[in-house]
């Protein structure tokens, strides 16, 4: 576990976004069942989630391509809520920082944390954008 207050403006940085911070087993069970496009991401206090993942969010979110649902995790600080949501997807591998597009719960595409650290913000904000328009309404 982190100090709270080291990782506090990596979480307000997302809950500024819009990102609900999903704490508890049943938080993340209740944002799994919701209906349409979502977005879950495992936050992380590595560089590569500094550099280019969480200001990468914000360039993507910045756009008219956004998931109806954003919901993010902290890796290393919610151990129960990240716990249950890589039980629920156990055939993807951990990764911290990561991205996970849904629909309707549904797995459609998890970016790992070697697909975000090769990339700048931007490039990160471009595949999120790319990946969010093939999703199915």
């Amino acid at each position: 576990m982190y100090d709270s207050v080291l990782t506090q403006p990596m979480r307000a940085e997302l809950t500024s976004l819009g990102f609900e911070e999903l704490t508890a087993p049943q938080a993340v069970d209740a944002f799994l069942a919701r209906p349409g496009t979502s977005l879950l991401f495992f936050n992380s206090v590595c560089g590569c989630a500094a550099g280019s993942a969480r200001p990468g969010l914000s360039r993507f979110l910045a756009g008219e391509i956004r998931p109806d649902h954003l919901g993010t995790i902290f890796a290393g600080m919610d151990l129960e809520a990240a716990s249950q949501a890589r039980s629920r997807f156990a055939q993807l591998p951990p990764s911290s920082p990561s991205a996970l597009l849904l629909r309707d719960g549904r797995p459609v595409r998890y970016i790992h944390r070697t697909e975000i650290e090769c990339r700048d913000a931007e490039a990160f904000a471009d595949l999120l954008r790319q990946e969010c328009a093939k999703l199915p309404n």
